[in-house]
């Protein structure tokens, strides 16, 4: 699958997915995949997390809001993932703000495997070993090189996302970057978080999960870049970007404004 059909898979398969992700952006997060074409589900208790993985397509772990249950209830549902063949994509939102947040993302890493980690770039300066200065779960404003998303990506063997002005994207083999976005992403909360969510449902309907993400990269950037036409303040371009993931065609991602190119790195 090429990336530029994967919205219009999407929307013709509904994928389900089972987020389990933090407290402060589960009803956006809800919101941006029912209006992408997927359906949510949020289950986080560990009683049922495994069992409800078993009817998704992609299972999203989110540590924006730790608690010792949904830990427990992420590496059981992560695990069953592995064992269907469901892709996991992990956010390690906040690493490095804490001990305990950074030890979290090293044993979810240790024990399930990770089809995709999304995150900023000082999150994922932090993963490949970068000292950064982090501020709470917002991360930094570090930038990171695409040689070092390559390099982190070969080190764990999965595809690395690093978001910032320009997105980059490796699989440890071959990197990419995506200049699609628009600042107004910054001001609202859950942005970052509510991109893994649709990275998920790219992977879980995509048989190259790579182009996938680059598909997803871009149409969520250029969801930004229409509703910032529509809106300047951040409570309005909040709306206008779920209603640009609703009514933008999957067609848009062939257009001029993708920018897609791969980097040496």
């Amino acid at each position: 699958m090429k990336y530029t059909d994967v919205i219009k898979h999407v929307r013709e398969v509904n994928p389900l997915i089972h987020c389990i992700t933090n407290q402060v952006v589960i009803n956006f997060t809800a919101n941006g995949l029912i209006a992408l074409g997927a359906s949510p589900v949020m289950a986080s208790a560990k009683e049922e997390a495994a069992q409800m993985v078993q009817h998704a397509q992609a299972l999203l772990v989110n540590i924006g809001t730790l608690a010792a249950a949904d830990v427990e209830a992420m590496i059981l549902a992560g695990k069953e993932a592995n064992r269907l063949g469901i892709p996991v994509i992990f956010d390690p939102v906040g690493i490095g703000a804490t001990a305990y947040r950074t030890e979290t993302a090293r044993r979810i890493l240790t024990e399930v495997d990770i089809a995709v980690i999304r995150g900023n770039a000082g999150e994922i300066s932090v993963l490949s070993g970068t000292s950064v200065k982090v501020k709470g779960v917002d991360g930094s404003e570090t930038g990171i090189s695409p040689g070092a998303v390559k390099q982190l990506a070969r080190e764990l063997d999965t595809i690395v996302i690093a978001t910032g002005e320009i997105d980059i994207l490796s699989d440890g083999n071959h990197t990419y970057s995506v200049a699609n976005g628009h600042n107004m992403l910054s001001k609202i909360t859950g942005s970052g978080c509510l991109l893994g969510a649709v990275v998920a449902a790219c992977a879980g309907v995509a048989d190259n999960i790579l182009e996938a993400c680059i598909g997803a990269l871009a149409f969520y950037g250029i969801a930004a870049e229409e509703a910032a036409k529509i809106s300047e303040a951040p409570g309005s371009f909040q709306v206008a970007f779920l209603d640009q993931l609703y009514l933008l065609g999957d067609q848009m991602i062939d257009s001029e404004k993708v920018e897609r190119f791969e980097v040496k790195a």
